[in-house]
């Protein structure tokens, strides 16, 4: 349903303003914008947000000559709520986040998208289990508990829901409980302290996953789980701009970033840990397919009353 298109991504074509207007425009958007918000939606603990991102605040408010601030959002919805306030100016979002803020009226365009190591553009919703549990399946798991991640998580509900459905599967019916952990992180946690017996995450591929991320940082031990079921391809994540920023503001963010990982590598290895190529240019319809989930999702929901 939604895995033919979900890697379609072009580049954006901002309008330019003549070479001689440029320096006057830049100071007037400067003049206007003293500071820029950066959000995150909240996929692993504020820590580790801080950690990774505010080397590349640092170094796109350098190359903007403006303030660059890193918001760390306490859910999902507050990164998708502050973009429609326009108190968010660019936000890194998960593809169903970015989805839903579109089908929510927020102003925002994508304009670039995480790419993998092998050139793909894409990754994948995994059901894990711990290693020495005895579920080789999701039939298996009937009655226990699921770990999902939050309700505009791709990986970590959209696409598991969707995947559950096509077993024939009602998560609140089939499974004893099904918890919201808040995080990628929480959810792989709380399969680990057994408050969940399966749990969803995001995976790209052997060499990276939120499960390896945690095993590098001394969180939990990757060969403790193991895969019982991967969906197909979603769409990577992209970052979006408010629309309503002034077109020379964003041609500045759009080519400033895409050039970051170039320009400070560091900062980029920062976020990604080498784990990533430089981020590739994107627009809106990219993530069609996801609006599309999400509908769906959505139904699934009404459908349950």
């Amino acid at each position: 349903m939604f895995t033919r298109r979900l890697l379609m991504g072009a580049a954006l074509a901002a309008p330019m303003a003549p070479l001689a207007l440029r320096p006057a425009l830049a100071q007037s958007w400067r003049s206007a914008y003293p500071e820029l918000v950066f959000a995150i939606i909240p996929a692993e603990n504020a820590s580790g947000v801080i950690n990774r991102y505010t080397p590349f605040c640092e170094s796109l408010g350098k190359a903007l000559g403006t303030k660059v601030t890193l918001r760390v959002a306490n859910d999902y919805a507050a990164v998708i709520e502050g973009q429609r306030a326009g108190n968010i100016h660019i936000a890194s979002y998960g593809p169903s986040s970015f989805a839903r803020a579109l089908m929510t009226g927020a102003q925002v365009e994508a304009f670039a998208i995480e790419v993998n190591l092998d050139g793909t553009k894409g990754y994948y919703s995994v059901f894990y289990v711990k290693a020495d549990s005895p579920y080789q399946d999701i039939p298996s798991l009937r009655g226990k508990n699921l770990g999902l991640v939050d309700p505009n998580s791709t990986s970590g509900n959209n696409v598991p829901r969707f995947a559950l459905n096509k077993m024939g599967i009602k998560p609140e019916e089939f499974f004893s409980r099904v918890v919201y952990t808040g995080s990628h992180e929480n959810a792989v946690i709380a399969l680990q302290q057994g408050t969940v017996d399966v749990c969803a995450n995001w995976w790209n591929d052997e060499q990276e996953s939120n499960l390896l991320r945690m095993d590098r940082k001394g969180m939990v031990k990757a060969a403790d789980f193991r895969i019982i079921f991967k969906s197909d391809q979603i769409v990577n994540s992209p970052l979006a701009y408010l629309t309503t920023l002034p077109a020379e503001l964003r041609a500045a963010i759009r080519t400033a970033v895409l050039e970051l990982p170039q320009k400070d590598k560091a900062a980029f290895d920062a976020i990604y840990e080498g784990k990533q190529l430089p981020w590739a240019p994107v627009d809106n319809a990219a993530y069609q397919p996801i609006i599309e989930l999400n509908r769906f999702v959505d139904s699934l929901r009404r459908q349950r009353g």
